[in-house]
């Protein structure tokens, strides 16, 4: 591998990695102040809603995961909002042709509020408004936006047109936001202050104050103005259903590979791809390959594929439907799917799931895979992640998402409350189809991966159905080849589309392989005479992932993380 482009970044007492240099800082100023990883966590992933809000935004989800260092015990805060009460998949049907167009009607409740308040009530220490002073300085005072948010608004300008409220942030003068210019979010940063003085208002400790700070977004002023917005232009969303939402606190999901345990959270989002497909490759000898191979990327793109057809079928909001996690993610199973890969001849389309009969479940009715779509389109692409370890070992995982082109943006506030609706199908054949109160089925996924006694690996990435392949790959670039975190970031990546993607409008791009030009070009030759629809990608292509990690030696107390160049995103440590 050649030399990584960063210097790599070290350190024996704390550190941060996040998809952004100013929320790396701000996590960083956290944890110099005293708070803990989830305290300078939840202040860097507050603040990416604002640096990267082209891509994330402070109502949208907060997907989270939590080891604390004195128990060892993971676990997961969903931040994913679910669809109003009055929502109505026959709405799409009657209007749109089952089609889930731009506007309001995608909206489901905003969780990241309540996901970023949980987090600091059970494992944090520090209070709402110590935590979100970085963010809040950045919206209302500004920030220069960077490259990559110079070519997503400009990308976006017609979305954000739309909507007047959404224009005067991201369109100043009538025209996109450049990179270099300063972009000033004010109504945001009063949205905040708001939480922050009704959190100073209340009587009590800590815990009192953070529970004012949530009951004046999901209770006060804040729900009132989303609800009475929603009203007026036909929108699903209450106040009723805004104080009623809490996101989900439970334990991941693991499997274990090589040696160590990696956690993945629920069917709620595609955090069992890459556990399903670490099962996948458990029996297969990928090291005799060689690195980024013809053979080892068309044998891991393979077991992806058999992953995503799964998903496919089987998964979606486990409050609303069974899903088969314990037979999916069975070793037998893994094996059962690993023999499906030939060697020499690719897919060409979506496999087959797994049948109800391997999984040894009740059938199902059959789930269409949808149209195939022609030609060459990117995926959509939005969310950014965020890890943080602190000096007693506490290690924080997230992955904030939602942009801000597709929805209006409610006037007064600054934020687009949540339009992850876009991830659910109208299909009602379709485990994730939309329902009143189900969530939709989430792409951003936070992981962790733990050798008992000897380290601890916070690691995630933004990029819609990309993440867990990019996160795949630099897993294995790490523990199978060896490389240092930034060198397993650094290393080009592949990414398949073989599979209806996530977001509307799920269209199908069968067979296709995505691979960044730094792939020898004699790989890709031999990748397409498989049968793979090889598609070249420029070098550093900031839709194949952006991977940050944390690796924390548990004998040694070092740690080293990695910041993805592929978007403008920091490892800080001191």
């Amino acid at each position: 591998m050649p030399a990584p482009h960063r210097a790599r970044a070290l350190s024996n007492r704390y550190m941060v990695a996040a998809g952004n240099y100013h929320a790396a800082l701000v996590g960083m100023n956290i944890l110099e102040a005293g708070g803990n990883a989830v305290d300078a966590g939840v202040a860097a992933g507050i603040v990416l809603g604002v640096t990267n809000c082209d891509q994330v935004n402070f109502g949208g989800v907060a997907p989270i995961m939590i080891r604390m260092s004195e128990t060892g015990k993971v676990m997961t805060i969903s931040g994913l909002g679910w669809w109003p009460k009055a929502a109505n998949i026959e709405y799409f049907h009657e209007n749109f042709d089952g089609k889930m167009p731009p506007g309001l009607m995608r909206t489901v409740m905003p969780a990241a509020p309540d996901a970023w308040i949980k987090a600091l009530e059970l494992y944090g220490t520090m209070t709402f408004g110590e935590v979100v002073a970085g963010a809040k300085r950045l919206a209302g005072d500004g920030y220069p936006a960077t490259t990559l948010n110079g070519e997503l608004m400009a990308a976006n300008a017609k979305g954000y047109a739309s909507w007047p409220s959404n224009a005067e942030i991201f369109l100043p003068g009538g025209k996109p936001t450049k990179a270099g210019d300063v972009l000033y979010q004010r109504d945001l940063a009063k949205t905040m202050q708001y939480m922050v003085d009704e959190e100073a208002a209340a009587k009590g400790g800590r815990l009192e104050g953070l529970k004012a700070a949530h009951d004046a977004f999901y209770k006060g002023d804040i729900a009132a103005t989303i609800a009475d917005y929603h009203k007026e232009n036909g929108g699903w969303v209450t106040r009723e259903d805004l104080a009623e939402y809490e996101s989900g606190h439970e334990e991941p999901y693991t499997v274990d590979f090589m040696g160590f345990t990696v956690y993945g959270c629920g069917p709620w989002c595609q955090g069992p791809i890459i556990l399903e497909t670490l099962n996948i490759l458990n029996g297969v000898d990928l090291k005799s390959m060689g690195h980024n191979s013809p053979e080892y990327l068309h044998t891991i793109i393979e077991a992806l594929n058999l992953s995503y057809s799964d998903r496919h079928v089987y998964q979606g909001d486990p409050r609303f439907i069974d899903v088969p996690m314990d037979e999916l993610l069975d070793q037998a199973y893994g094996a059962k799917r690993r023999a499906l890969i030939n060697p020499n001849k690719a897919f060409g389309e979506m496999p087959p799931a797994g049948t109800p009969e391997e999984l040894g479940i009740a059938g199902r009715g059959g789930v269409p895979i949808g149209y195939k779509a022609e030609g060459y389109k990117e995926m959509a692409v939005d969310t950014a992640y965020v890890c943080a370890v602190d000096k007693d070992g506490n290690t924080f995982s997230a992955t904030p998402s939602d942009g801000q082109h597709s929805s209006p943006i409610i006037p007064g506030l600054g934020f687009v409350p949540s339009n992850r609706g876009t991830q659910s199908w109208t299909d009602p054949n379709n485990p994730a189809c939309l329902a009143p109160g189900k969530r939709p089925r989430l792409t951003p996924n936070p992981a962790i991966a733990v050798k008992e006694g000897e380290w601890v690996m916070p690691f995630g990435s933004p990029g819609n159905d990309v993440q867990p392949q990019a996160m795949l790959q630099v897993l294995l670039n790490h523990h199978l080849w060896g490389m240092a975190p930034l060198e397993a970031v650094e290393a080009p990546r592949v990414a398949s589309t073989n599979f209806p993607r996530s977001s509307e409008p799920h269209d199908y791009f069968a067979g296709r392989l995505n691979a960044e030009s730094r792939i020898d070009s004699a790989t890709c030759e031999a990748l397409n005479a498989k049968g793979h629809d090889v598609q070249m990608w420029q070098d550093w292509e900031w839709r194949a992932g952006a991977v940050s990690m944390i690796k924390y030696d548990l004998t040694t107390g070092v740690m080293e993380g990695a910041a993805d160049p592929r978007r403008p995103g920091l490892a800080l440590g001191a």
